[in-house]
């Protein structure tokens, strides 16, 4: 049984017998490279039961994917209790001993779930398009915080637009030497209205990709 501990730069694996007693530990890259150094580490004491590993949504999902087209059986170990890794200590080489003990004793059986499906692919785009959705929300906000303090004419001309009409209107501004507020004003409201037109258009594209 292999209990593996995922971090975003490296991995710590254990090596557990069926009676459970560690045989022994290593620390990978998280790379192919180190993927295939852990494959063939735990291969070399016998036949792998299972592995299971720590985060298999987040920092585990590629190694995970990764013994499944291996041929392997993975299944998601789950994080440890705060409180124990508070009141015991942080030690990497005992979350992934613990791993490997939770599926031995089948306290562990969740299956992870696949990231090389259509589902993967869905999820990927929609952080793509939220993230673009909350940028462009962000810059409007800014925008409109601005306008509060622009002159006159400017506070006039652009009331009553829509978001996509208000974009368009400031990205038209022409650029003026910065010498006073108004020009620096000016330039920022032109740059934030071409950045939330940037995220309009990336925005629908990933919707248009789902």
């Amino acid at each position: 049984m292999i209990g593996v501990d995922t971090h975003k730069h490296v991995h710590v694996a254990a090596v557990m017998d069926t009676i459970g007693g560690i045989l022994a530990t290593l620390t990978i890259p998280t790379d192919t490279g180190g993927f295939q150094q852990l494959l063939d580490w735990a291969t070399s004491f016998g036949k792998v039961l299972a592995f299971g590993v720590e985060g298999t949504g987040s920092y585990g999902a590629t190694l995970a994917s990764f013994l499944r087209r291996a041929g392997h059986k993975v299944v998601e170990a789950g994080r440890p209790d705060r409180r124990l890794r508070r009141m015991n200590g942080k030690s990497d080489t005992l979350d992934a001993e613990n791993a490997a003990r939770a599926v031995l004793a089948g306290f562990a059986t969740a299956t992870p779930k696949t990231a090389d499906g259509e589902a993967e692919m869905i999820r990927q785009l929609k952080i793509a398009h939220d993230q673009a959705v909350e940028q462009r929300a962000a810059a409007m906000v800014t925008m409109k915080a601005m306008l509060v303090h622009a002159p006159d004419g400017l506070r006039h001309e652009t009331a009553g637009k829509t978001q996509i009409a208000l974009a368009r209107h400031l990205a038209g501004l022409r650029p003026r030497q910065l010498e006073g507020p108004e020009d620096a004003l000016r330039h920022a409201l032109r740059t934030l209205a071409k950045r939330w037109q940037y995220l309009d258009a990336e925005a629908k594209e990933d919707e248009d990709d789902r």
